[in-house]
């Protein structure tokens, strides 16, 4: 069981981060991973620097897209508009029909030639519902939301298994094994146009993906979300069927808090509140260096199978952390503080942006930037701003005289 009372191991506190980051962190990093009218770079290297030779991930577009337009929804700063109104009309250059967006494109945008990079991932999709929905809301028009719209009919049908209602991987047939991940995803962006919209058509839309997603995924005995199932719907055999990510955990706990809030619908704490206590029996450290940070995974018998440390695990567990501080829980708020400035201490202090992966004594296993990161970021601070635990991102249109 992680030891709750977990103290704050970092020079600064949480203030201190949550000004750093709005004003420094970010705008650094926005500056130098932007590339012109040409979306964004997918990555920077230990060094700080993109590599101009490689290819653009529709991921990386659509996740930006929806980081700076969220952004200019609530700092009001014209620069964040038009940076992203940018990256909107970058991110249509993946489309290669109507609704489908191609997962590789060149550094200006091209199809690559390789029938790989042609793929449309349902993954990638659901960050483009994501990011459009958030868009149109900066900036509305009947012409995204007539891409909104493609783009969620491309998902339902083409990309969609009509026996079982769950999600295919891609467009190509080359995976069949179902994951959970793409379920998730477009339960969130559902989640975040009711918010974007308040039309009610998109709470339906996520009341049945979280069920559906929920009824092939969720390990009722362990409480937990299992990342993937066979093709005959059961779970994997052996260590892979127990293994589960604690950044899922608690992402899938954050959401349907989310949806609890929107639909008025209690019911789903019950849900939340068992994936959290699953995520607490061992998915967080207890002791050392990165003591209260979230592994990357465990296993169903509580034992740490992968005691590793990605980045984005602890932006989730924040998030969810934050929430459960709404509701009451002031050690959670307490949790939340802390891991916020671990993460800033071993992740980003003395660095030239961020880095991926730790080890357990804190030394460098992945070091890209992976700019599709800064989405877990950003809406880790803004969660946690929102709960009043840090400063929020400034709003230059309240400051102004």
């Amino acid at each position: 069981m992680v030891n709750l009372k977990t103290k704050s191991i970092s020079e600064h506190d949480a203030e201190y981060w949550a000004k750093e980051f709005w004003t420094c962190i970010f705008p650094d990093w926005l500056e130098t991973i932007q590339d012109g009218d040409h979306g964004v770079f997918d990555a920077l290297d230990v060094n700080g620097h993109a590599d101009t030779q490689a290819g653009k991930s529709v991921l990386a577009q659509a996740r930006t897209l929806f980081t700076v337009s969220h952004i200019a929804l609530l700092s009001g700063d014209p620069a964040h508009v038009i940076a992203a109104r940018k990256h909107a009309d970058f991110l249509k250059l993946f489309c290669k029909s109507p609704g489908l967006y191609r997962c590789m494109a060149t550094r200006e945008g091209n199809p690559t030639g390789r029938p790989e990079d042609e793929a449309a991932r349902s993954y990638d999709q659901t960050f483009v519902i994501l990011g459009l929905v958030t868009w149109n809301a900066v900036s509305p028009s009947e012409k995204t939301l007539n891409l909104i719209e493609e783009c969620w009919a491309a998902i339902t049908t083409t990309l969609t298994d009509t026996k079982t209602g769950l999600l295919l991987n891609d467009d190509l047939g080359t995976n069949l094994i179902p994951a959970q991940n793409p379920h998730m995803h477009l339960y969130e962006a559902c989640l975040q146009a009711n918010r974007m919209t308040s039309g009610a058509v998109w709470l339906d839309r996520a009341k049945d993906f979280r069920a559906n997603g929920v009824r092939h995924f969720m390990d009722q005995k362990s409480g937990s979300i299992t990342e993937f199932i066979t093709p005959e719907l059961q779970p994997l055999a052996g260590a892979e069927g127990m293994r589960r990510e604690v950044g899922h955990q608690c992402e899938w706990a954050w959401l349907m808090l989310e949806e609890a809030d929107l639909a008025k619908n209690p019911t789903l704490k019950t849900t939340a509140a068992r994936l959290m206590a699953f995520a607490n029996r061992s998915g967080f450290a207890e002791n050392g260096l990165l003591e209260g940070a979230a592994f990357d995974a465990v296993s169903t018998d509580n034992s740490v199978v992968e005691n590793s440390f990605l980045l984005w695990p602890q932006t989730e567990a924040i998030k969810i952390f934050a929430v459960q501080y709404t509701m009451g829980d002031a050690q959670a708020g307490e949790r939340a503080r802390n891991l916020m400035c671990l993460m800033f201490d071993q992740w980003f202090e003395q660095r030239p942006s961020y880095i991926n992966r730790l080890d357990l004594e804190g030394q460098t296993l992945w070091a890209e930037a992976l700019t599709r990161l800064m989405y877990h970021v950003v809406l880790a601070m803004t969660e946690g701003g929102k709960a009043g635990l840090w400063p929020s991102i400034p709003n230059i249109s309240a400051t102004q005289d």
